[in-house]
C-alpha cells in the first residue's frame, strides 16, 4: 500500500482527503515512479469540482493530478530496464501519490543540474508557455501583455518574451506579484484588480495597445486583456481561471484584425511536440535560461491547503506538493 490523496466525490478542498492505496504495477509500456515532487496546476482545482468533464473525464474515485518528478522504480514488458533508478519527469493521469504508472513515452530524464522541484515545476507550465511563444512568434521590440504574469506559466512567459526581446507589460493581482514579474524582467506592471487597469496597459504603450496578450485566466478577465490588443495584433488564452473556455467572438476579431487562438480548444497538442518542447523547458531550467518561482510547497498530506491557496489567489509563481 501507498499514501495518496483520493477524490471520493467532486466538491471544494475538503474533498481531498489522504489515504492508502494499493500500490501501481507498470504495465507493458510502462514504469513506475517514486514521486519525490507532484506538480500541482490549476487545472486540477476544476476537475476536483466534476468542471469539465467533456474535455478531462474523471471517474471516482480518483488521485488528482498530471505527474512530477522522481526515480523510477520498475519497468514493464517492452521498456528498457537501463530507466530503472533514473531521475526522471513523468506526466500522467494521476499525481497526488507516492507512487504512480506512467507510459514511457511520457517520461523523460532530468538534467543532472536540475533540482526535481524545477523539474516537476517545468512538467506542464513549461510546456504551456513554451508552445504558446512558438505559436506567437513573439518579435523583438514589441510590446507583449502577459496576463496571470505570476502564475507558473505567466511567469514563464514574462522571461521567454524578455529573452525574445520584447518589452514586457505584466498583468496580476497585488504588489508581491506585480514585484515578481517586474523580476523577472517585465518593463511595466499593471494590477488588474484595479479599475481601469486596460487603459493604464494602452498608457504604457502610447495608447494604440500592446501587440501581443497572452491570457490566463479566461472569462471576464481574458476579455479584458483581449480589449488591450491594438489592432492587427495577436491573442493567445490559455486560461481557464474563472471556470470556463473564453470564446471571442470572431466577428470582433475579425474587425479589429485580432488573431485570436484559444489553445486549449485545439485539443491536447502532438505528443511528439509535447516531448520537444518539454525536453526544452528542462535544458533551459537546468542552464538558468528560464527560472521557475516555486511560490508555495506543501507536504503531501495538505493537498487541500495547495487548492486553497490557488483558489484564493494567494500562491505566487508556483505550487508542488513534496512526497
Amino acid at each position: 500500500m501507498m499514501r495518496a490523496i483520493q477524490v471520493r466525490e467532486f466538491g471544494g478542498p475538503e474533498v481531498l482527503v489522504p489515504e492508502e492505496v494499493p500500490e501501481p504495477v507498470a504495465g507493458p509500456g510502462q514504469v513506475v515512479v517514486a514521486l519525490e515532487v507532484a506538480d500541482v496546476i490549476y487545472l486540477d482545482t476544476l476537475l476536483r469540482g466534476g468542471w469539465g468533464q467533456d474535455f478531462f473525464p474523471r471517474t471516482l474515485p480518483y488521485v488528482p493530478g498530471h505527474g512530477g518528478a522522481g526515480r523510477v522504480l520498475s519497468v514493464g514488458e517492452g521498456v528498457d530496464p537501463g530507466w530503472a533508478g533514473r531521475r526522471v519527469v513523468a506526466s500522467a493521469s494521476t499525481g497526488y501519490a507516492e507512487r504512480i504508472v506512467a507510459d514511457v513515452e511520457e517520461v523523460m530524464e532530468v538534467p543532472g543540474a536540475l533540482g526535481s522541484a524545477e523539474a516537476a515545476a517545468v512538467l506542464h507550465d513549461g510546456v504551456t508557455a513554451l508552445n504558446l511563444a512558438r505559436r506567437a512568434e513573439i518579435g523583438k521590440d514589441e510590446w507583449v501583455l502577459v496576463a496571470s504574469a505570476a502564475g507558473g506559466a505567466g511567469s514563464l512567459l514574462v522571461q521567454l518574451a524578455r529573452d525574445a526581446g520584447a518589452r514586457v507589460v505584466a498583468a496580476a493581482r497585488g504588489e508581491r506579484k506585480l514585484a515578481l514579474a517586474r523580476e523577472l524582467g517585465a518593463e511595466a506592471a499593471v494590477d488588474y484588480s484595479l479599475a481601469g487597469w486596460g487603459d493604464r496597459v494602452r498608457e504604457v504603450t502610447g495608447g494604440a495597445g500592446v501587440d501581443l496578450a497572452f491570457d490566463g485566466a479566461g472569462g471576464e478577465l481574458g476579455r479584458a486583456t483581449f480589449e488591450t490588443v491594438a489592432d492587427g495584433g495577436r491573442f493567445l488564452t490559455y486560461g481557464t481561471a474563472e471556470g470556463g473556455l473564453l470564446e471571442i467572438d470572431p466577428w470582433l476579431a475579425e474587425e479589429r484584425r485580432v488573431r485570436a487562438t484559444n489553445i486549449l480548444m485545439a485539443g491536447p497538442p502532438d505528443p511528439l511536440l509535447v516531448r520537444e518542447l518539454l525536453a526544452e523547458a528542462l535544458t533551459l531550467a537546468a542552464e538558468g535560461r528560464i527560472r521557475p518561482h516555486i511560490g508555495a510547497t506543501f507536504p503531501l498530506e495538505r493537498a487541500r491547503d495547495a487548492h486553497v491557496s490557488l483558489a484564493e489567489r494567494r500562491t505566487v509563481g508556483k505550487s508542488l506538493l513534496l512526497v
